[in-house]
């Protein structure tokens, strides 16, 4: 008998490794010009005037004028730093419960807006709705959260904090080296999910997913065929799930509507489970961090859906994302 009739798995690994450098060098294209720039930013102490414009707002959400400045630092960069930037803000000024809850809504609905908001525009979307709808929602949902509060004489005790953060180096080469390694977390996050997902399609699961996910995503306007992208975007996050939302955007298999709907929803409501944990240890509490806010990106989501004049402009719009899209 001679050897090598057995199935030969080469061209198929070659393939799958081939597909996932296609949908890692997209995202690396996004992500690489969004990180320097943000970089500079803060170099040039955009985080400070960000947060001098922020201060008057947090009065409308029943935060002190100074924790604009965690805000601006989430928004900027991202919820570690932000949460560094805020155990000091803590050492001198005590919060309840409540005000950490609303200031951790504001945090996880918009926060990375430079790295977020740029693959958002890769996928379609403009950078004109990504931040009106992520900073109007985070007020929107921390002044109603605030009002529920008051209202309710609910979570008034003083926030306890579970977590110091640890010093960090300064420099541009440990930026570097962050960027560096965070970005080869990414590749092992991508090959690991495309890995997954052909193993639930042969499996059978995730025809299961999508009749199970169908009316929830019905409900809010979003048709099946967007069910993969949804769930890696809740669960991983926009920067995590970054490389399928763009391959699945210019795939030409989900309409504009599809698109934008789903990217509405995961603006207001991704990375439930580290993101949400994140802001859990400074003291919040989880009824406004992942109840309220998953409630509320269903809401905003379907009430988007129903909206004649935006479904109307999202028809004219061609459905296939163009590769070039910046």
């Amino acid at each position: 008998m001679k050897g090598g009739s057995g199935p030969s798995f080469g061209p198929a690994v070659m393939a799958f490794g081939r597909e996932v450098g296609a949908v890692y060098l997209a995202l690396v294209r996004v992500m690489v010009p969004a990180l320097l720039i943000v970089k500079g930013l803060e170099l040039a102490g955009a985080t400070a005037w960000i947060a001098w414009v922020l201060s008057p707002l947090m009065q409308l959400v029943g935060l002190p004028e100074g924790v604009g400045i965690v805000w601006a630092a989430a928004l900027l960069t991202n919820l570690y730093t932000a949460m560094a930037v805020y155990a000091g803000f803590a050492a001198g000024e005590s919060l309840t419960v409540a005000q950490v809850t609303v200031l951790g809504v504001l945090m996880l609905v918009a926060h990375s807006l430079p790295v977020e908001g740029a693959v958002a525009k890769a996928v379609g979307v403009r950078w004109r709705a990504t931040l009106a709808l992520r900073l109007g929602g985070a007020l929107g949902l921390g002044a109603l959260l605030n009002l529920a509060f008051s209202a309710g004489g609910w979570l008034q005790a003083p926030a306890r904090m579970l977590w110091q953060p640890q010093a960090s180096e300064n420099g541009l080469a440990a930026w570097a080296l962050d960027q560096l390694v965070m970005l080869g977390w990414i590749l092992v996050i991508i090959a690991a999910l495309m890995a997954l997902l052909r193993l639930l399609r042969l499996l059978g699961i995730e025809r299961l997913m999508h009749a199970l996910l169908a009316p929830v995503l019905r409900g809010i306007g979003i048709r099946r065929e967007a069910a993969n992208i949804t769930i890696v975007g809740a669960t991983l996050g926009i920067s995590f799930g970054a490389g399928l939302l763009i391959r699945e955007a210019r795939s030409g298999t989900l309409s504009r509507r599809d698109i934008f709907l789903t990217m509405a929803f995961l603006g207001l409501c991704h990375s439930v489970i580290e993101d949400t944990l994140l802001i859990l240890v400074l003291g919040a509490d989880l009824s406004g961090i992942l109840w309220a806010r998953l409630a509320f990106a269903l809401i905003v989501t379907a009430v988007l859906a129903r909206i004649p004049a935006l479904n109307r402009r999202l028809a004219e719009l061609p459905d296939e994302v163009p590769a070039g899209t910046r």
